[in-house]
């Protein structure tokens, strides 16, 4: 078999994924979602939470939104408390991705109740996503975890076998690299609907196929997936 070419080889950082709306694969599982970020008029008290499990379209569902809306993005684990008057002025909208990581944190936790205050004060939008329901950030201000229990919340579901599929070409093509179509079947019958292995499962591939200087071919592939997914059942056993 032929080695891949030096052009290919000096993509072995991955290309920044493409976040635009034309980009972004619409399905049932996400369908409900896509709708509720497109009226922020109806979010009660202009919030809203996005849920979803790692590499589920949080971040590119609110790519998309931050960009229509003008919104700035900041990362819950990089919130202070003097941050909140600028990252909300009169009639802004403000992203925080991965609430979930507020809890525990005192000075994330005094910013994002800060933040949602002055979004109502000042007729601010603010979006925030997660991984878990505001119930499960461990969050310690009483005040703060009233709030957040009490925000609307949009969940992704799990994605069926054609979004997975769908998703595994544009991971692939994100590293402008070129897949069977068999080799995208072979991998969607036999791996989890999970989004976020979808993107590690790529990124494997992606490695062996470099150090192995192999193409991409359906065995190839599935030898990724079983050392992926054989590595995770190992750690899923230390951990019972």
């Amino acid at each position: 078999m032929q080695p891949r070419t030096p052009r290919q080889l000096s993509l072995d950082l991955a290309t920044p994924p493409a976040l635009g709306r034309g980009d972004f694969l619409v399905a049932p599982s996400n369908s409900a979602a896509l709708a509720a970020l497109d009226a922020p008029a109806d979010w009660p008290g202009g919030r809203l939470v996005l849920l979803g499990p790692e590499g589920s379209g949080k971040s590119h569902l609110a790519a998309i939104w931050a960009a229509e809306n003008g919104a700035r993005r900041v990362s819950a684990a990089a919130l202070h408390p003097e941050m909140a008057d600028n990252l909300m002025p009169e009639g802004a909208a403000l992203v925080i991705e991965d609430a979930h990581r507020a809890g525990g944190a005192a000075g994330a936790e005094q910013s994002l109740f800060h933040l949602w205050n002055l979004s109502a004060a000042r007729q601010g939008l603010l979006l925030l996503t997660a991984s878990t329901a505001p119930r499960d950030w461990g969050l310690v201000l009483p005040d703060l975890r009233s709030r957040m229990d009490a925000l609307p919340q949009v969940v992704l579901g799990p994605p069926d076998e054609a979004l997975l599929g769908a998703v595994l070409v544009k991971l692939f093509a994100d590293r402008q690299l070129e897949v069977a179509p068999d080799v995208i079947d072979a991998l969607v019958l036999r791996m989890d609907r999970d989004l976020g292995l979808a993107r590690r499962l790529v990124a494997a591939i992606d490695e062996a196929s470099l150090a192995e200087g192999r193409r991409i071919t359906r065995r190839l592939a599935l030898e990724a997936l079983d050392g992926l997914t054989s590595g995770l059942d190992a750690t899923a056993a230390l951990d019972r």
